[in-house]
């Protein structure tokens, strides 16, 4: 990846195109992680909406330790979206280029160490749940956390479901007929650019899952490392040029 558009990608300054790219490929690592992780650790990580309405149901049927569970996953993606909120607001407070690649650094140490670790987390009980589910559902808060707010809440990347309801309104707009002449800024017309953008997410999110769920399958819980690889391959050119910076300005000390 040349290093300009790493720095454009996941750099302070931000332009729409690159918050779409970054989109795509975060889309396709939390595809990844929540349809593979699933093969691990028998639960979706990024299914908040999932996991509240579980925790109604078991509560009523009395299924008490399942709601704790619940909220363990659930505490667990609060966090990771209030680190992430702390991270990036640190980093833009002094400035820094990596203001958004700070939090994907931690995730991809995070995927590194359930990769290499996973096998042993697996059997060490956390808060109400295994800390494997733990650090996944964290992930996913932390994800989902950096990209709303690098993107000002137009893209999500770890659930669907808002990008789903999108596309629908973006063909129901495409749809519809405007039967009489009507003044332009009346007319029901469709933004083909975003329909784009959503049909590429939800895309990417697919093909993620599909090559999440085959990598753990067949190769088990190393197969976040590329996932962390990929992350690192994004945020590292920032976060070097912060470095570089804090070197400079040791050295005229």
């Amino acid at each position: 990846m040349p290093i300009h558009y790493a720095r454009r990608l996941v750099g302070r300054k931000r332009t729409p195109d690159a918050n779409r790219h970054l989109g795509f490929v975060l889309a396709f690592v939390a595809g990844a992680i929540n349809a593979g992780g699933f093969l691990a650790v028998q639960q979706y990580t990024s299914h908040m909406t999932g996991i509240v309405s579980s925790m109604a149901d078991n509560l009523v049927l009395g299924a008490y330790e399942l709601v704790l569970n619940g909220a363990g996953g659930l505490l667990s993606f609060l966090l990771g979206a209030i680190c992430s909120a702390i991270m990036v607001n640190y980093s833009r407070r002094r400035r820094r280029h990596a203001e958004f690649a700070m939090p994907l650094l931690l995730e991809a140490f995070l995927l590194l160490c359930f990769g290499l670790l996973g096998s042993r987390l697996a059997d060490v009980e956390g808060l109400f749940v295994p800390v494997t589910v733990m650090l996944l559902c964290f992930i996913m808060g932390l994800q989902n956390a950096l990209i709303t707010k690098l993107s000002k809440a137009e893209i999500r990347t770890t659930h669907i479901t808002g990008i789903v309801t999108d596309i629908g309104i973006e063909l129901g707009k495409l749809l519809y007929w405007n039967r009489s002449p009507v003044p332009e800024k009346l007319r029901v017309a469709v933004n083909k650019a975003r329909l784009l953008v959503l049909a590429v997410l939800a895309l990417s999110f697919f093909c993620g899952g599909v090559s999440g769920a085959f990598g753990f399958k067949y190769l088990g819980y190393i197969a976040t490392l590329p996932l962390a690889l990929v992350l690192v391959t994004l945020a590292i050119v920032p976060a070097l040029d912060d470095l570089v910076l804090m070197w400079r300005r040791w050295r005229r000390r």
